[in-house]
């Protein structure tokens, strides 16, 4: 039995009479008193509740209300109705243990969408899930993971929430280092949903500026500005029906954030040019390299675009902390290249292996698989030694090339390349923020990012 709480008549009516219509039992009430008395009778399976229940419309009624709940209660999931205006208190609610929130006038379809993930999180069978003792065999019996390599105990943690999340329709937030792979995680989670057969549609909001922003992600008319000569299908139309993969969430800027808050809210956008809204069904996960939690606190990323894009959040080890996965993938980027290269009798030898396992890694598996390949390209023998690899290893930090000429390819990553130019252009204008900004073709704000991307001491 659903409970539902809202002072509105109205509400309670077309809410009831849709829940009854999606196959689930409800009992409304109007008052936080009929609510706990409710809920300490018989706690109901779900509670849908207003946020407001007096003139004052502050809020605080509600927060009182979903705080008793939650402690008569704790294992009723909660999902808050608020209007748009007042999505600030949800988030508050958010953190005194609501399960999600949804914006009045709230579409029927995304509603009970909301219903179903919020109960698949909260009622999904976790014992066999939850085992340590799974092994990658029983989860591979059980998932599609075949394009994810490794044993360690952090990767099947992670893998075990993934297989778990991906049947629901939860947003999802993956956390973890450059080269980690968070793009294999997330197709993972799209390969094992119930939208595999629909769309993955990956953008990366690092390399979209804030003016191209609409266009991009929404469409746009042609004749809808200057440059506009034809029309382009946006991101989220693409992906309408499966998965969109906001890569790089981290680095959207302020003026896109709430562009975004709202599509993923209302699950509406417009084309630009075209004022007709437009219905999303799709399911959202992002991915970063940033600590978003602590930009929230420093007022860098919007603190209501973090809670809706984080009801489930996955962190990835970095390579460094499952040294025995680096054989296991080591042997697998091996075999991708005899086929590649047509070297059928090309190995690994196990002193190159141990050598391999204690090194830092600092960019990971996306680092691992370029030294190898690196050495498979450099060495010409069968059997690839430590020494291949120190040497190519050797030449990975490239630091000062000619100046006007380029490093060599494969001897330095975009990443370093780009760390490298913004040393330079520090040390060249004496740390002038923006006359580097000004200088690499920056915003200061972009700039920022990447200095602390790259963990470069700077002067405000």
């Amino acid at each position: 039995m659903f409970l539902i709480v809202d002072d509105d008549l109205a509400v309670r009516t077309s809410l009831k009479l849709l829940l009854k219509q999606a196959g689930y039992s409800a009992q409304a009430v109007a008052t936080p008193t009929e609510c706990l008395a409710v809920v300490r009778e018989v706690p109901p399976r779900l509670v849908l509740m207003d946020m407001n229940f007096s003139l004052a419309t502050s809020g605080d009624d509600g927060l009182a209300l979903l705080r008793e709940v939650k402690q008569l209660a704790p294992q009723v999931p909660v999902i808050l109705i608020t209007g748009w205006g007042s999505i600030g208190l949800a988030v508050e609610g958010m953190k005194a243990g609501a399960a999600e929130f949804v914006t009045k006038p709230w579409h029927n379809d995304a509603l009970l969408q909301t219903i179903r993930t919020v109960l698949s999180l909260h009622e999904s069978p976790a014992a066999e899930a939850d085992s340590p003792t799974a092994s990658r065999r029983q989860l591979d019996r059980q998932y599609h993971f075949a394009e994810i390599i490794g044993q360690d105990a952090q990767l099947l943690h992670v893998l075990r929430s993934v297989g778990q999340v991906a049947a629901t329709d939860a947003s999802v937030l993956i956390e973890g280092e450059s080269g980690t792979g968070k793009e294999l995680i997330a197709e993972a989670i799209h390969r094992n949903s119930q939208r595999r057969h629909q769309p993955f549609v990956k953008v990366n909001l690092g390399g979209i500026s804030s003016s191209l922003f609409e266009s991009e992600m929404f469409g746009h008319r042609r004749g809808a500005f200057t440059d506009a000569k034809a029309d382009r299908v946006g991101r989220f139309e693409l992906a309408n029906g499966g998965t969109i993969f906001l890569d790089e969430i981290g680095e959207l800027e302020l003026a896109s954030q709430v562009k975004l808050l709202r599509v993923l809210q209302d699950r509406t956008y417009e084309v630009l040019g075209d004022s007709k809204p437009r219905r999303l069904d799709i399911r959202v996960i992002a991915a970063t390299n940033r600590n978003l939690a602590e930009m929230v606190s420093q007022g860098r990323f919007r603190e209501d675009l973090f809670y809706r894009i984080n009801l489930i959040t996955v962190r990835l080890p970095a390579l460094r902390e499952r040294p025995h996965d680096i054989a296991l993938l080591t042997q697998h980027f091996v075999s991708q290249l005899r086929a590649t290269y047509q070297r059928p009798a090309l190995k690994v030898s196990t002193p190159a292996l141990h050598w391999l396992r204690n090194q830092p890694l600092p960019g990971n598996i996306r680092e691992l698989k370029n030294l190898v390949e690196r050495a498979v390209l450099v060495s010409g023998k069968d059997e690839l030694g430590p020494d291949d690899f120190q040497a190519n290893a050797q030449r990975l930090p490239v630091r000062s090339p000619i100046p006007g000429e380029l490093p060599t390819p494969g001897t330095i990553t975009l990443d370093e390349l780009e760390s490298q130019m913004i040393r330079q252009s520090l040390a060249h204008y004496d740390g002038n923020i923006s006359r580097v900004a000004k200088a690499l073709g920056l915003s200061r704000g972009a700039l920022y990012r990447r200095l602390e991307k790259h963990g470069i001491p700077y002067d405000e």
